[in-house]
C-alpha cells in the first residue's frame, strides 16, 4: 500500500476503504458516525431538565423554610422525590422495595399533621399531604400494577393462609371505612393497613425461598441503621428528638411518638437476636453494635408495652435457642436499666398510682384502661356487623383516645366481620411461626429467622392486647418482613438442608448478590 492509499484510508469514515473519491458529507439526520445520535441528545437534555427541576424545588423549599411554611417546604422536596421514586418502582421494582424497607423509618421526620393521638377531629388534610400518606398511595399503585403483570405472566400468585387472612383484614376495614360517620379519616386509616397488606404480599412473591430473604432483611436493619444514626446525631448536637408525657422526657427517635419509637426497636431487637448467632463474624459484630444501641434508645422511650414486650419476645428467643446466657444476661441489663436510668423504675412504679378517666398521661394507666374499654365496647352497637369504622373510637368519645386494645378496636370498629378476621390473622401469624421452627434446619439462618419471628409474634400478641400497635403501621412494615421471611422458611421441605451461607447477600449491580 503506497502513501496515497494510507491517506484516504485515513479520510474514510469510521476508518473503513473509501467508497469513491467523493469524500463522505456528515449524516444531515445527526444520527451518523459524523455527529451523536438522537439517544444521546436526549439525555443531554433530559439531564438539563432534571438538574433545573433540582435547583427550582430547593429555591422554592428554602424560600418556604426562611418564611416558616413547613408544607411548602416538604411538598416540593416530596414531589420530586416521588417522582425519582416513581421511576425506579417502574423499571425496578425489586429495588423499589428494598429502598422503601430501607427509608421507612425515617419518612415522619418530614411529616406535616403530626401525631394524632389525642386529637379527635381536625388535619385530615394535613395529614393527606403527609410524605408518608403520599409514598402510601405510590406503593399501593406501583404494587397493584406489578402483582398484575406478575398474575398475568405466571397464572398465579405465590400466596399463604396468613395472607389471606391479611387480605380479610384490609377488606374489612375498607368496607367499615366506607359507612364510617366521618369517612375521610377512616378511609385513610383503611389506605395506612392497606399499605402492610399489600407490602406482606409483594415480599411472598420477592421472597420465594430464603436465600431472597437476606436482601429484605438487609433493608430492614438498613432502616435501623438510619433511625439510630438519626437519634445519636441530634442527641450528640444537643437536640435529642424527644417528647414530653407528664413528668417524663422520652426519646422518639424519628417517628413523632415514643411509643411508635418504643415498638420498631422492639420488633428489630427481638428478631435481631434470633439471627445473631447465625451471622458471619463481622456481620456479628455490626449486628452486636445496633442492638446494644437499640436496647438502650428502647430503654430510653420509656413505652412500658414496648419493653414488656421485648422483655417477652426475648424469653421466647432465649428458650428456642436453649440459652441460659442469654437469660442471666436480660436480668443484668434488666437490673443495669432500672439503676442507671431511674426514670424507668419509675414509669413502673406508677402502675400501682391511682388515675381516673380523663386523669394525666401517667399513673396507673391499666386501671384507666379496663375503665376506657368499658366505656368503648358499647360503641360497637350502632353497627355490630361492620363497625363504626377505622379510627373513629377517638371521636366518639370524650377522651379522643384510641381503644388501647387491638382485639376491642377490632370489634368496635370493623364489627363482627373484622374481628374474626383480625382473630384469624392472629392465629396464622403463630401458625407461621410454629411451621417454620418445625421446618428450619438446625444450625442455619433459617433457624435464625424461625426463632427471631417466634419472638415477635409472641410480643405482638402480647402487646396488642393492651396498646394500639396496628396504629403503628410504620412498625408492621418491618413485623410483617419477618413474616414473610418466615412463611418462606415455612414453605422449605422438612429435612432440607440449609439454603446456602449464613451470611447476608447484598445485592450488586445489575442485580446480581455477593456475600
Amino acid at each position: 500500500m503506497n502513501d496515497g492509499d494510507r491517506q484516504a484510508l485515513r479520510r474514510a469514515p469510521g476508518g473503513g476503504t473509501p467508497s469513491g473519491d467523493t469524500p463522505a458529507r456528515p449524516d444531515p439526520s445527526g444520527t451518523g458516525p459524523d455527529r451523536p445520535g438522537r439517544p444521546g441528545r436526549t439525555a443531554t437534555v433530559l439531564t438539563g431538565l432534571a438538574a433545573l427541576a433540582a435547583a427550582a424545588t430547593a429555591v422554592v423549599a428554602g424560600l418556604a423554610m426562611a418564611g416558616g411554611d413547613r408544607m411548602g417546604m416538604v411538598l416540593p422536596l416530596a414531589a420530586v422525590t416521588g417522582l425519582l421514586v416513581a421511576a425506579l418502582a417502574v423499571t425496578r421494582f425489586a429495588a423499589y422495595v428494598l429502598l422503601m424497607l430501607a427509608v421507612r423509618s425515617c419518612v415522619d421526620l418530614f411529616k406535616l399533621s403530626g401525631p394524632t393521638a389525642g386529637r379527635a377531629a381536625g388535619g385530615e388534610a394535613t395529614r393527606a399531604m403527609d410524605p408518608s400518606t403520599l409514598l402510601a398511595v405510590l406503593f399501593l399503585l406501583a404494587a397493584g400494577l406489578w402483582l398484575a403483570a406478575q398474575l398475568r405472566r405466571d397464572g398465579r400468585l405465590r400466596g399463604s393462609p396468613l395472607g389471606l387472612a391479611m387480605l380479610l383484614v384490609g377488606a374489612t376495614c375498607l368496607v367499615s371505612a366506607l359507612g364510617a360517620g366521618h369517612r375521610m379519616p377512616s378511609l385513610l386509616e383503611a389506605l395506612r393497613i392497606l399499605t402492610v397488606v399489600v407490602m406482606f404480599v409483594v415480599l411472598e412473591q420477592l421472597i420465594p425461598d430464603t436465600r431472597a430473604a437476606r436482601r429484605v432483611l438487609l433493608a430492614c436493619y438498613a432502616s435501623l441503621v438510619l433511625a439510630l444514626g438519626y437519634t445519636v446525631v441530634m442527641s450528640v448536637v444537643g437536640q435529642p428528638p424527644s417528647e414530653v408525657k407528664g413528668s417524663f422526657t422520652r426519646i422518639s427517635g424519628p417517628f413523632s411518638q415514643s411509643t411508635t419509637f418504643g415498638r420498631y426497636l422492639m420488633f428489630m431487637v427481638i428478631f435481631g437476636f434470633g439471627i445473631h448467632r447465625f451471622l458471619g463474624r463481622r456481620w456479628r459484630i455490626g449486628l452486636t453494635v445496633l442492638l446494644t444501641a437499640s436496647l438502650g434508645f428502647l430503654l430510653l422511650t420509656n413505652t412500658r408495652s414496648a419493653i414488656l414486650g421485648a422483655a417477652i419476645g426475648l424469653v421466647v428467643v432465649a428458650v428456642l435457642h436453649r440459652s441460659r446466657k442469654m437469660l442471666v444476661g436480660l436480668v443484668v441489663v434488666a437490673v443495669a436499666g432500672v439503676a442507671l436510668l431511674p426514670a424507668v423504675g419509675e414509669r413502673f412504679a406508677q402502675i400501682t398510682q391511682e388515675r381516673a378517666v380523663g386523669g394525666g398521661p401517667t399513673g396507673n394507666t391499666l386501671a384507666w384502661r379496663v375503665s376506657y374499654w368499658t366505656d368503648i365496647v358499647t360503641l360497637a352497637n350502632r353497627n355490630p356487623v361492620t363497625g363504626i369504622g377505622p379510627n373513629m373510637t377517638q371521636r366518639e368519645t370524650a377522651e379522643a383516645k384510641k381503644p388501647h386494645n387491638d382485639f376491642l378496636r377490632a370489634y368496635v370498629e370493623t364489627g363482627a366481620l373484622g374481628l374474626l378476621a383480625y382473630l384469624a390473622m392472629i392465629v396464622l401469624i403463630l401458625h407461621t411461626a410454629r411451621e417454620a421452627l418445625r421446618r428450619a434446619p438446625p444450625g442455619s439462618l433459617d433457624r435464625g429467622i424461625a426463632v427471631g419471628f417466634a419472638g415477635c409474634a409472641v410480643a405482638f400478641v402480647a402487646v396488642s392486647a393492651a396498646s394500639n400497635v396496628i396504629s403503628n403501621v410504620v412498625t408492621l412494615w418491618y413485623l410483617f418482613a419477618f413474616a414473610a421471611a418466615a412463611s418462606a422458611v415455612a414453605r422449605t421441605p422438612v429435612g432440607a438442608g440449609p439454603a446456602g451461607p449464613t451470611v447476608p447477600a447484598v445485592a450488586g449491580p445489575g442485580g446480581a448478590t455477593s456475600t
